[in-house]
């Protein structure tokens, strides 16, 4: 698809988000399983099936347009999945290991919250109000995952991570 409309720019962040959040739904059970505090495995499987929600809304804004959700390839998404592989990978299981892992899943939350932010402002300024809305919820979501990964972080894992060092 070639982009050459503010439209299709709006299509290929869709596109781009959709490869993106399949590849979390890989990942996402893996860093349940790396995670050692009770907390981080409950908050990692429970974003698993909000991530879930997220792929069919985003399936759902597809119906608002005239193009299908598949045909890209987030390698943004895959690096930082990667990123996270490496850490389960190169730290022992434990407290450090879970700080780590808030980490990595943090900036995921980052990266997906400013492609959200971004297509819900490209689908505002071309009049797709429902492609908007919808793209909202999820950006909202990202958000609340991304504060309640900030709270878990700040009053019980890095205490524990700093006492295990």
């Amino acid at each position: 698809m070639k982009i050459d409309s503010l439209e299709r720019l709006l299509v290929h962040e869709l596109k781009d988000l959709y490869s993106a959040e399949n590849q979390i739904l890989g990942a996402l059970p893996k860093m349940a399983e790396a995670a050692t505090h009770p907390e981080l495995k409950a908050a990692f499987k429970e974003h698993l099936e909000e991530t879930r929600g997220q792929v069919k809304r985003l399936e759902k804004a597809f119906e608002h347009t005239e193009f299908g959700p598949h045909g890209e390839h987030c390698p943004a998404c895959a690096g930082l999945i990667q990123e996270g592989e490496e850490i389960i990978a190169e730290i022992e299981a434990g407290e450090v290991r879970d700080a780590a892992l808030i980490a990595a899943a943090q900036r995921v939350e980052h990266y997906e919250m400013a492609g959200y932010g971004t297509a819900v402002a490209f689908a505002r300024k071309v009049g797709n109000h429902e492609v908007a809305d919808i793209l909202t919820a999820t950006l909202e979501e990202e958000g609340e995952t991304d504060r309640k990964l900030t709270r878990l972080a700040e009053k019980v894992i890095n205490f524990r991570a700093l006492a295990a060092s």
